[in-house]
């Protein structure tokens, strides 16, 4: 039940070239979760959620880590019983699949709408607004971070004015 097409279409293009401007933290009830690797990475995850996807099949995920030890750690993969989940970095406005992304020590590792940003695919269901996806995040050196995205609007945009557009900060 399409009402408006053209909406649609501009919906799903962005939520896939994921062009739009948007801030990497939120008041998101988004679980977070600590772990110490041997490393020396402290690990906790943040302002996770995913846009409502306008596909049954894809659908993109933002969230931050945030590495408050000495030692840097990265990202090697996300995996989710909900489907298959690539981790895609956005350099000077093109996107790319990538391995693994750094997580510098007392660092953050944001993913962010127009950013770096995980992308689901063959999804077994199409999440709606109210649910949540749970993710398992994987690390180089730190264990596993169980997260669950809460599934947003899919004009969602995160409130707090921490995008790198603005130096006011919504706390």
């Amino acid at each position: 039940m399409w009402h408006r097409p053209g909406l649609t279409a501009v919906a799903v293009i962005g939520a896939l070239a994921l062009a739009g401007c948007g801030s990497s933290d939120s008041d998101s009830d988004a679980a977070s979760s600590g772990t110490s690797g041997a490393s020396g990475a402290e690990l906790s995850v943040d302002a996770a959620y995913i846009p409502q996807p306008v596909s049954d099949s894809m659908a993109a995920g933002f969230l931050t880590i945030t590495n408050e030890g000495d030692a840097a750690d990265e990202l090697t993969s996300v995996t989710s019983g909900a489907g298959e989940v690539t981790v895609h970095e956005t350099v000077g406005g093109t996107m790319k699949e990538v391995d693994r992304l750094q997580v510098p020590a007392h660092g953050q590792l944001v993913f962010k709408s127009g950013g770096n940003h995980l992308m689901f695919e063959k999804l077994k269901r199409q999440p709606k607004q109210g649910q949540s996806v749970s993710v398992e995040l994987h690390f180089a050196h730190s264990d596993p971070v169980t997260v669950e995205l809460p599934v947003k609007a899919a004009t969602y945009q995160p409130t707090d004015g921490h995008s790198g557009h603005s130096e006011e900060s919504g706390h």
